[in-house]
């Protein structure tokens, strides 16, 4: 390849989902022209990133080859908004024909036979799917270091954690390797990460995409979501997968909220009228100063925009971390419990001396397909489920949690929005916090109500840190109406952009793309 191609594929990658596909209808161009750029991307980032468990270059080259040959004969008819763009699909989401593994060894090598509802729709919408991204195992963790396969670092500092448990989807976006991945929130799993990279990440209400074929951790509170570089890329990334499946039976039947119409009003900054109420709870101790710092900045603008800015409480949030490692455990203890070696994944024997038993060859299976972590969490979910335990640790769980549903009811009869830092910290060293379990935990501590109450959330990027790093800003918004944070978001993306003299990334060092 050429120092020309090389630029070229510079220009090209670093440009925003929205236009790429702008480009693409226009015929500036093409869908393999994006595949190629960003698979010449992903040659030279993976060495230090390692943000892909695989990559799907030739299939990605002929789905693009495919969209464009459908649109050289149809035109800009009927085209989606995001039609012929490539996307990266974290790996806890099931493909046809790509192995599928949740970064866990008990599933190393399946392919599975059928598409999640999500792919159907990107592939319908002409979206080539550039590989699978990495996670911690089974999306249980908050760093990416419990992936049974690899670690993945963080664009801004290849020391540094990107977050978890999408951390391969935010590193992917973050380095210019993708435009746009999908990811999984069950706890914050979207959000922290898109703080820790400096990504916009969303989690939409509840029900609001399908999770058929989304690989179950937590079925409750698990939500598949967009990954992206702009809150207008987020917004017509939900509308291409979001909507009603009758195969999940907690797919809400109503239509996709206004997303983008919502985040180009936005971005006109006009924020006269919206009411924005400031979480008392998920600030102040245990946040980073710098985080404090820059969410202030934040707010700040919001008001500068005509935004109605106060504080607002919810009691119980505080409570949130305890109730969400009762229930998220108890329901990994029945997800993962079809995970036995009969069926599929991975097979170990007993070996010779101990009885050839089912019961033997399922122990010495999840022994060895199943990490530290992984196992960490089906314990304390099977004892919380247990007789003589039920009622007192996941009855009052379930019970904590109905009053912090109660609390966004009543703070959303006095705001349109609520706003908090996402993260406590800015990303963290390899190693800090991987032998504290309930450090690690506290990374989610303001990520984890909003999967508690079903209700949709977002992170932006809100600037940087004293240590350089960035921080994430989160919106809140009620159930169903998602398009109510992703107009303050996009407001807010639009006057911090303006006030930085460009996007974020720009501040970040990328010796694999150089020549910003």
């Amino acid at each position: 390849m050429t120092d020309t191609d090389m630029t070229d594929n510079r220009a090209l990658v670093q440009l925003s989902a929205a236009q790429m596909a702008e480009r693409i209808a226009s015929g500036a161009v093409s869908s393999r022209e994006l595949v190629e750029a960003h698979l010449a991307v992903i040659e030279s980032a993976e060495p230090s990133i390692k943000a892909f468990l695989r990559v799907s270059a030739d299939a990605a080259l002929e789905q693009a080859d495919a969209f464009d040959a459908r649109h050289a004969k149809a035109g800009e008819d009927d085209l989606s908004p995001l039609a012929g763009v490539p996307i990266a699909i974290k790996d806890m989401i099931v493909t046809k024909g790509i192995v599928t593994t949740a970064a866990s060894k008990i599933l190393e090598g399946w392919v599975p036979p059928y598409d999640a509802t999500v792919i159907s729709r990107l592939k319908a919408a002409g979206m080539p799917i550039l590989g699978k991204t990495n996670l911690d195992e089974f999306a249980q963790g908050s760093s990416t270091e419990h992936s049974a396969y690899q670690t993945t670092h963080n664009p801004w500092d290849t020391s540094r954690v990107p977050g978890g448990s999408g951390g391969g989807s935010a590193s992917a976006v973050a380095a210019f390797e993708a435009p746009l991945a999908l990811g999984t929130d069950t706890g914050g799993s979207i959000r922290q990460p898109g703080s820790l990279t400096g990504t916009v990440g969303v989690k939409p209400t509840y029900g609001g995409v399908s999770r058929f074929g989304a690989i179950a951790m937590a079925s409750s509170l698990d939500q598949i979501g967009p990954v992206s570089r702009t809150v207008l890329d987020s917004a017509l990334l939900q509308e291409t997968i979001g909507g009603y499946d009758k195969r999940d039976s907690t797919s809400i039947p109503m239509p996709v909220p206004p997303v983008s119409q919502a985040a180009r009003e936005g971005a006109r900054q006009d924020l006269h009228g919206v009411r924005v109420g400031l979480v008392k709870e998920l600030s102040g101790d245990g946040f980073q100063p710098g985080v404090e710092a820059r969410f202030n900045e934040a707010v700040e603008l919001l008001q500068a925009m005509g935004a109605e800015v106060t504080e607002v409480s919810c009691p119980h949030l505080p409570y949130s971390l305890g109730a969400y490692y009762i229930i998220m455990p108890s329901e990994v203890s029945s997800n993962l419990a079809r995970y036995d070696g009969m069926r599929y994944g991975l097979r170990v024997m007993p070996p010779d001396g101990v009885p050839q038993t089912a019961a033997n060859m399922m122990a010495y299976t999840r022994e060895k397909g199943f990490g530290d972590e992984v196992k960490r969490r089906i314990i304390l979910g099977t004892y919380a489920l247990s007789a003589g335990y039920y009622d007192a640790w996941y009855g009052s769980a379930q019970k904590v949690r109905t009053l912090i549903i109660d609390d966004f009811r009543k703070a959303f009869e006095r705001a349109d929005v609520l706003i908090s830092p996402t993260s406590p910290s800015t990303a963290f060293a390899f190693g800090e916090k991987m032998q504290d379990p309930l450090a690690m935990y506290m990374n989610d501590v303001a990520t984890i109500p909003a999967n508690l109450a079903g209700v949709p959330a977002m992170s932006i990027p809100a600037g940087v840190s004293d240590d350089g790093l960035p921080v994430g800003f989160q919106f809140i918004a009620p159930q169903k109406h998602d398009e109510l944070m992703y107009k303050p978001a996009a407001a807010l993306e639009s006057a911090l952009t303006q006030q930085w003299g460009g996007p974020i990334w720009r501040s970040m060092d990328t010796p694999w793309l150089s020549n910003r």
